[in-house]
């Protein structure tokens, strides 16, 4: 397993443990109409009855239970243990049918070709080095016409200072910053204890289209903006750099041959 991959597999575990930020199960009241809480864009049609749906780089047990709430044939896929532990014990609680499968975003060569109508991924490719092996997987584990809703970090905001200065939030990375980012104290828009990796659009956006892809819609979730809040706050920091981006992606070709091999 390559150093990024143990290291974050260790970070996610003890974040369980200490019950920090990102890791909840799902609350039992957003059971009963699951899909606005996980879908507000209604990307999906409202209605994923019968549909086999893989959540990617989300356990937690709660994508997975909303999904599985809403009728779906969910498959949940971590690298921590422990987060997927917990879709099993909210299977367990609610009679849910959930598979959970351990191992990395970048390969999901245990599924076969074709094998789900729905990729849902919530923020996590900032954890892995090229994320044009995980455009790849998804691509072929993903039916033709199939899509794709996925969420990253922002690139500025990763480039970007945590704390504002006489002139704002100052940009100190480089755009096409190949390496990890270095270590930062705890913060909103960062993972301390986690190796992160800024992607440029080009990646992320691009490397969706050379996947075999096509961007459908694409919308900043920024609900905790606050212009007004104390600057160097989460939502004064929102308000001038949001800090994701969700993408829904269709996938309407094969990737592109050099993205192919396994």
């Amino acid at each position: 397993m390559r150093r990024e991959l143990e290291h974050n597999q260790r970070a996610w575990d003890e974040r369980v443990r200490r019950q920090d930020r990102h890791t909840r199960t799902v609350l039992a009241r957003d059971l009963q109409n699951p899909l606005p809480v996980l879908d507000p864009e209604n990307w999906l049609g409202g209605n994923v009855r019968g549909r086999k749906v893989l959540c990617l780089a989300s356990g937690g047990g709660l994508q997975s239970a909303l999904l599985a709430a809403a009728g779906a044939i969910v498959t949940v896929v971590d690298l921590s243990a422990v987060m997927l532990d917990q879709d099993r014990e909210i299977a367990a609680k609610y009679g849910f049918q959930i598979l959970a499968v351990q191992t990395s975003m970048d390969d999901l060569s245990m599924f076969p070709a074709g094998a789900f109508e729905v990729v849902m991924q919530p923020v996590s490719t900032c954890y892995v080095s090229d994320i044009s092996r995980v455009f790849r997987e998804v691509a072929l584990v993903l039916r033709e016409g199939g899509l794709y809703i996925s969420q990253h970090k922002q690139p500025t905001s990763l480039q970007a200072e945590t704390l504002p200065g006489p002139k704002g939030y100052v940009i100190t990375e480089p755009a096409n910053r190949n390496e990890a980012l270095p270590p930062v104290l705890s913060c909103w828009h960062r993972e301390a204890d986690a190796i992160e990796y800024l992607h440029s659009w080009s990646s992320i956006i691009g490397g969706m289209c050379r996947a075999g892809f096509v961007i459908e819609d694409l919308v900043e979730p920024n609900g905790h903006a606050n212009p007004c809040a104390e600057p160097g706050t989460w939502e004064h920091r929102c308000a001038f750099l949001p800090p994701y981006v969700k993408i829904k992606a269709r996938r309407v070709g094969a990737p592109s041959p050099v993205l192919v091999a396994r």
